[in-house]
């Protein structure tokens, strides 16, 4: 695969993205009307700033550092970005109007149980999603360190501020006697 393609891969996903921003917009503003309360609103621009980074530094690094397209990785890596697409868009169609990229919480709303949805033992599979794509994309093409420092520094984001605030916006959902011990939607979980 060229320099060129592979551009237009990651360019194409950045569309992805950005209709995804406008997808989770609508929504978001369905679930304020509903009476949705935001939560973990601190760390979003970090998580903004780091997928935009993980496009621009795919594409950089495999420009600047000379990175080569070595066909026993950059195809299946290919294959595994594709299928984390399908994956996103699966989880975005699971969760329909709930789903957006922040963390809101409808009171009253019931949980979500289709799709990946419906498996107690996966409670974040977007999250799944997006680590394997951020080590999937830039080795498409080798670019081994945007794979690894986005890996850390998403890990960072994820477990340290993320999914905790999701679950702490969950949990004070239930605790306040909302619709059950799995009311509510938060984000894009």
């Amino acid at each position: 695969m060229s320099v060129a393609l592979f551009a237009v891969f990651v360019l194409l996903t950045g569309v992805e993205r950005l209709n995804e921003l406008r997808v989770s917009r609508r929504n978001a503003a369905e679930a304020f009307a509903s009476g949705g309360v935001e939560s973990g609103r601190g760390h979003f621009p970090a998580m903004v700033a780091l997928h935009t980074a993980l496009l621009l530094g795919a594409v950089a690094e495999v420009v600047l550092l000379d990175r080569p397209f070595l066909p026993w990785l950059g195809w299946p890596m290919l294959a595994i970005a594709v299928l984390c697409q399908a994956g996103r868009l699966w989880i975005i169609a699971s969760l329909g109007r709930q789903w957006n990229t922040r963390v809101i919480v409808v009171p009253g709303a019931e949980r979500v149980r289709r799709g990946p949805y419906r498996w107690a033992w996966l409670p974040h599979p977007n999250y799944l999603v997006v680590v394997i794509e951020g080590v999937a994309l830039p080795l498409v093409h080798s670019a081994w360190i945007t794979a690894l420092v986005f890996t850390v520094l998403n890990l960072v984001l994820l477990l340290g501020f993320r999914i905790p605030a999701e679950d702490r916006a969950l949990r004070a959902l239930r605790d306040a006697g909302g619709a059950g011990p799995d009311a509510g939607a938060a984000g894009s979980t």
